[in-house]
């Protein structure tokens, strides 16, 4: 069992891990980026990454406030569905009305894997290679993809 303090800094290396690990990897147009914190260049557009006790999930998410806008976006991604699955090679979990963890109304797109653990180093090597797959296929889609939702 670990402490807050000690959990917190097992997340933290984590991610400083899987960080170093992609640092490497250029983007889909060949530039350097920061894989761990992606910005995809559109307010309101996240992809995001998180990892707990529990699983490790992926997820493009859309936070605008406004709900009409936020729907707005998520439609858009509907229509390139195709793409998407395409890029990744699987089928996502389609959310039109979902909550974030602070309750904050939210669409996503997104993947989980189930069953580990981040505390755990033995499970890092499944998170990493769970995490670079999806992030880089997302990243090669979102290089064709960002221009329909600007």
């Amino acid at each position: 069992m670990y402490t807050r303090q000690e959990a917190q800094k097992q997340r933290q290396l984590f991610w400083t891990t899987f960080g170093q690990y992609m640092q490497p990897i250029l983007s889909a147009d060949g530039e350097k980026i920061n894989w761990v914190n992606y910005k995809t260049g559109i307010s309101g557009i996240h992809f995001k990454m998180d990892a707990d006790t529990e699983r490790a999930s992926i997820a493009i998410v859309f936070t605008r406030n406004d709900r009409d806008a936020r729907r707005a976006y998520y439609d858009q991604l509907v229509r390139l569905k195709a793409v998407l699955q395409e890029a990744t090679g699987e089928q996502w979990e389609w959310c039109p009305d979902a909550q974030d963890e602070y309750g904050k109304h939210i669409s996503k797109v997104g993947i989980d894997l189930n069953n580990i653990n981040i505390l755990r180093k033995d499970d890092w090597p499944q998170i990493i290679s769970f995490f670079k797959k999806r992030i880089v296929a997302l990243d090669a889609f979102w290089n064709m993809a960002k221009y329909g939702f600007e």
